[in-house]
């Protein structure tokens, strides 16, 4: 008789030679089985029969048309779906390494995570690549408001009509941003000849081909005529680019004739003047970059010209506020919603935090029925019982940008918040 540790060591390793960790490279791991010569597919085929019709796809898996469905399945058990032999991003891996190799400057989301299997077919499909669907028909699933958007533009780009995988690579990008399969603007240049007369005569003979051609032009179509977007700063939209720039010949044609806000002056003065006049302003004006610091000089698809929704403007600097409203159990739609200049003047303002009202009763008035919401007394009359400094107002109980409780409380409950001044009722 064998001793009992003798035994429980061949136990495991039994149930090692069938555990799918024990299964190897995916794609390599088909001889591992042991089957039968012409099993590997034949036994599959006897139950999984809709393969039949998936084997006459005009573009198969190499590991189908091999008839190697252990190459990526454990015939007998597993602890990923499909009876995968491994996560389905790995066992794409093992064979498409290269997909994965070097640096890269951006990468698809899907790639990132693994999901090979929501753009292409691991059997077989009616498409090159295996792709689920041909074209841009197979990222309009993904990027339903990009498409809608497009669907609405009166001028169309050719590329994006043909197919995204002209300016994008679908899987990462190891030369720019957004998955470009080429730095602009080296991308743009593939189609557009910037030697041309009419080329440089629209872009009065700067030399945008040293330029970020998406500093005017929106890539994906746009309603104003030469792809411009679809809010035009005016002195682009009059082809006066030398109101803000030197002249084309000069030996810094991109240069400013001055900095910052003393540019924008020029012609904004009214709105200058008034800000400056403000006993508080917003920072950005006042350094070197001044107006450019959230506002395209160019051309924006953005309202105001911001050079991205107002939500991602603003947190870029006030990062911590737009994580505070993550977390918080209820949504104060302006915060939510990136609509910062319902509250606060964006430019400057006579008030503490660049508030639009002088007091943070009328502020909140301007979207709360405050005196339907309670009859708690509050206003300038009211002393904080906490601090005989402040008065009682919104802000005595909510935090406006949210908190970890509902209705923006700094307290979980109502009474926990009430007790902080009706002491006697403390229990």
């Amino acid at each position: 008789m064998r001793p009992m540790k003798s035994r429980w060591i061949g136990v495991f390793l039994a149930a090692a030679a069938f555990s799918p960790a024990f299964v190897g490279t995916p794609v390599e791991a088909a001889n591992d089985f042991r089957l039968k010569p012409g099993a590997i597919t034949k036994v599959c085929l006897e139950c999984h029969d809709e393969f039949a019709e998936i084997l006459k796809r005009p573009f198969l898996h190499t590991p189908i048309k091999k008839g190697e469905c252990a190459g990526c399945h454990n015939p007998h058990t597993s602890k990923h779906e499909m009876l995968l032999a491994a996560e389905s991003g790995e066992i794409c891996q093992s064979c498409h390494e290269e997909m994965f190799e070097g640096e890269t400057k951006s990468t698809h989301q899907v790639f990132v995570e693994g999901k090979c299997s929501s753009c292409h077919d691991p059997h077989g499909a009616k498409n090159k690549m295996n792709l689920i669907r041909s074209g841009s028909d197979l990222c309009i699933e993904c990027h339903r408001d990009l498409t809608e958007r497009i669907a609405t533009n009166e001028f169309e780009h050719d590329p994006v009509t043909d197919s995204c995988v002209e300016c994008h690579n679908p899987h990462t990008s190891k030369k720019s941003v957004k998955l470009l399969v080429d730095a602009q603007p080296s991308l743009c240049l593939d189609c557009h000849d910037a030697k041309d007369a009419s080329f440089r005569q629209v872009h009065k003979n700067y030399p945008v081909q040293k330029a970020r051609c998406t500093a005017c032009h929106d890539p994906h179509g746009s309603n104003t005529a030469g792809l411009l977007f679809d809010n035009v700063h005016e002195p682009v939209g009059e082809r006066a680019c030398g109101e803000c720039h030197a002249k084309p010949t000069s030996s810094s044609p991109f240069a400013l004739k001055d900095v910052g806000l003393k540019l924008c002056e020029g012609c904004h003065y009214d709105l200058v003047v008034d800000a400056l006049n403000k006993s508080m302003v917003h920072w950005p004006m006042l350094d070197d970059k001044g107006c450019v610091n959230c506002h395209a000089p160019h051309a924006s698809p953005e309202e105001f010209l911001l050079r991205e929704p107002q939500r991602e403007v603003c947190g870029r600097c006030h990062a911590d506020t737009v994580a505070r409203q993550a977390r918080s159990l209820t949504e104060h739609p302006p915060v939510a919603e990136g609509a910062c200049n319902e509250c606060h003047s964006p430019h400057s303002s006579d008030n503490p935090f660049l508030a639009k009202e002088a007091t943070t009763i009328e502020l909140c008035a301007n979207c709360h029925e405050w005196q339907a919401h309670s009859t708690h007394p509050i206003g300038e009359k009211v002393v904080d019982p906490r601090n005989a400094n402040v008065t009682l107002q919104c802000l005595s109980c909510h935090r406006t940008h949210g908190t970890e409780y509902e209705h923006f409380l700094y307290f979980e409950t109502t009474d926990e918040t009430c007790v902080q001044c009706h002491t006697d009722f403390r229990r």
